[in-house]
């Protein structure tokens, strides 16, 4: 199913349904109006580790009492995040076929300072999409619509709570003869495992907005 326009949310290197939401649509909206939640994709990714699914989460200076937009999140780097999430992602794929391939391009990612958990996120997806080499018509919306009547809503997939159910294809993971196909981990899984034919993957695989 394709897609006129369609609204989601920019998260930390994005699961595999954010990606393949976002090829089926001719213009993306990413949602940077909204208020920020704690728990959700927005400052988290999974992975496949040797032990299973893996999460990597971004601290963030966030208090729930007062209410603060998406935007305006600062991270947390007193803790030393970004060695951390890169010493993770180096023991879960350097084996991978295509992580070496890779490399260069996203190890700035994990040792650039970033002061704002939004523009870190754009700037993950802006890598991700020169790694994928696709261009994807992107906007940012400019005031936060509860129901809006001309985009496909995908903003739920922002919930890293609630366990969405996305039968997507298996391919081979690093370690998926010790624990099985792990589905819709981050994109980083993909792209380590399939490298260039990433896209054709994702471009294959279907999602529905709820």
């Amino acid at each position: 199913m394709e897609y006129d326009n369609i609204v989601i949310h920019p998260t930390y290197f994005p699961s595999i349904a954010h990606f393949v939401a976002m090829l089926k649509a001719d213009n993306v909206f990413l949602e940077v109006e909204d208020n920020f939640v704690k728990q959700t994709f927005r400052n988290r990714t999974y992975i496949y580790g040797a032990n299973g699914k893996q999460t990597l989460n971004i601290p963030v200076i966030y208090s729930q009492k007062n209410r603060q937009q998406y935007k305006d999140v600062k991270i947390f780097n007193e803790e030393k995040w970004q060695s951390n999430h890169w010493k993770s992602l180096l023991s879960a794929y350097r084996t991978s076929p295509f992580f070496e391939y890779y490399e260069d391009e996203l190890q700035p990612l994990f040792t650039k300072k970033a002061n704002f958990i939004l523009d870190h996120n754009l700037k993950c997806f802006e890598v991700i999409s020169e790694c994928l080499q696709v261009d994807v018509n992107i906007s940012k919306t400019s005031t936060f619509e509860k129901n809006p009547e001309d985009k496909a809503d995908f903003r739920f997939l922002v919930n890293a709570k609630q366990e969405q159910s996305h039968d997507f294809e298996p391919y081979t993971q690093v370690f998926s003869n010790k624990h099985g196909f792990i589905n819709n981990l981050s994109i980083l899984d993909v792209l380590f495992n399939e490298g260039p034919n990433t896209l054709n993957y994702l471009e294959s695989q279907t999602i529905k907005p709820q």
